[in-house]
């Protein structure tokens, strides 16, 4: 079993509110670039000859570095002995790299317009998948450092802090990728061979660099670590390898599977419309292609960009209901609440193929033109998709972290890093099945994206049942007692 034995000598001094907020303030740093990933990559592929058919597969990166990378790094955090602390080695690093890469993948000329760019798509798949690893990288000790310097503040302050940080990243970054200005505030990213389309891309992704890199350095400095010699007088771990990490998983707190089934179902439900939702509203809704005509390909970019402003209010849902978890739960429990987010999701999925149908069935054949000033009742349904569905994506960024948290403390809570690291195993499975199979099961079907949205209503509608039937039982003050996690 992976252990530590320490002998304490000091404690991490209490810092004041303002100092505690703005130490929190990386979170939505990474979060604006992830909210650019989630609104505007899967398009972006696409630009770049990437069948549509293969584009999930891209995703595939995170899940796999998840499987490692989560678990490690927090062990590794947990006993970094640096003179700036424990976590902030590890978040200026992940930081650094992540701008790297958001550099190297976007900030690449092409030959042509339009048709297949090779070698753009080769610097950009390298540059995501160290983007998805980097992400892993920062996110585990931010939280963890937030959790260290709570103090008197509590946990539950420190969750608050940190989820109002995701969702202002959120915000930012979904308003970014709404935007379709960037090429006319910067326009020397306007050459010959990167058009409006590409330059308002380039200019999103810059801005998040910038941005980021300010949110590091207002954290970095904010952030009062002590460095873990202070701590501890003497610190003495056993062996923290990769085999040690997988024979400790025998040992996990009871209730711990039921919580990995739930949340591996839940994120199955919830995967193909995080991977595809601007690109339903740009197909499915806007009729457009972007292997078809300049006017197809417009009314594609005009529905990716409707689609990112529905995820600005999908941010805007989820930043409310997190604050309100915690009564909710108080007042009807965490399985009930649970339940109520996936058959959210599930309505939400049933109505987002009915709609699909629908604006299929209204679209004249062969005019573009009547996809993109079409009924305006379609296109509002599509945004009122986005903003429900913050509801059901709060809970489950909030309640199965929550859950494995107290069912740790209950466990004695010396494998608070492995259980975490263990249950975000349990959301990149998900992600793998989706990233590998969505594409063959829409082409399969030739329907564009409907037929992965059926599939997660079904999922979710099942999920919700599971909820019910296998929920672990928990203390009633489970908000109030552990510290927070999410997933990123």
């Amino acid at each position: 079993m992976v252990y530590y034995k320490v002998s304490m000598v000091g404690r991490q001094p209490d810092i004041s509110l303002a100092r505690f907020i703005f130490t929190g303030m990386v979170a939505g740093g990474v979060q604006y670039g992830w909210a650019l990933q989630l609104s505007l990559l899967t398009p972006y592929v696409h630009t770049l000859g990437i069948p549509h058919s293969l584009a999930s597969i891209m995703w595939l990166f995170g899940p796999i570095s998840g499987f490692v990378v989560g678990p490690t790094i927090g062990l590794w955090s947990d006993r970094c002995k640096s003179s700036l602390g424990r976590r902030r080695p590890f978040i200026l690093a992940g930081c650094l790299v992540i701008c790297l890469s958001v550099l190297g993948s976007v900030v690449n000329e092409y030959s042509t317009y339009f048709g297949p760019q090779w070698k753009a798509a080769i610097i950009f798949v390298v540059g995501f998948c160290i983007l998805d690893i980097s992400n892993n990288v920062v996110q585990g000790p931010a939280r963890a450092m937030m959790a260290d310097l709570s103090g008197k503040h509590g946990c539950r302050a420190g969750n608050i802090i940190y989820a109002f940080w995701m969702a202002a990243g959120n915000i930012l970054g979904y308003s970014s990728g709404a935007s379709a200005n960037w090429h006319k505030w910067l326009p020397v990213l306007v050459t010959n061979s990167c058009c409006e389309a590409c330059a308002n891309l380039k200019g999103a992704f810059l801005v998040a660099v910038v941005f980021l890199v300010f949110c590091l350095m207002v954290t970095l400095i904010c952030a009062k670590e002590v460095p873990l010699s202070e701590l501890y007088e003497e610190v003495s771990y056993g062996n923290s390898g990769l085999l040690s990490i997988i024979k400790a998983f025998k040992e996990l707190p009871a209730g711990m599977p039921q919580v990995f089934v739930l949340t591996s179902l839940s994120w199955l439900a919830w995967f193909p419309f995080l991977l595809y939702n601007t690109d339903w509203v740009g197909r499915e809704i806007y009729h457009g292609d972007l292997n078809g005509t300049k006017a197809e390909i417009d009314s594609y970019n005009k529905g990716v960009q409707i689609g990112a402003f529905g995820l600005l209010l999908n941010s805007v849902i989820h930043g409310i209901s997190s604050v309100l978890l915690e009564p909710m739960c108080s007042k009807f429990s965490s399985r009930i609440v649970w339940v109520i987010g996936n058959f959210t999701l599930f309505v939400a999925m049933v109505a987002v193929a009915v709609l699909s149908v629908i604006s299929t069935n209204a679209y004249t054949s062969g005019s573009i033109t009547s996809a993109v000033s079409g009924p305006d009742g379609i296109k509002i349904g599509a945004l009122a998709i986005f903003a429900a569905l913050g509801f059901p994506l709060a809970i489950l960024y909030s309640i199965p972290f929550a859950t494995v948290a107290q069912l740790a403390t209950n466990a004695g809570g010396t494998n608070q890093g492995l259980c975490i690291g263990a249950l975000n195993i349990s959301i990149v499975i998900p992600q793998v099945i989706i990233g590998l199979g969505a594409g063959p099961w829409n082409a399969l079907f030739g329907k564009g994206n409907i037929p992965a949205f059926a599939f997660a209503a079904a999922l979710s509608l099942l999920s919700g049942l599971a909820v019910i039937a296998i929920f672990p039982k928990l203390s009633s003050n489970l908000f109030k007692s552990i510290s927070f996690g999410s997933m990123h």
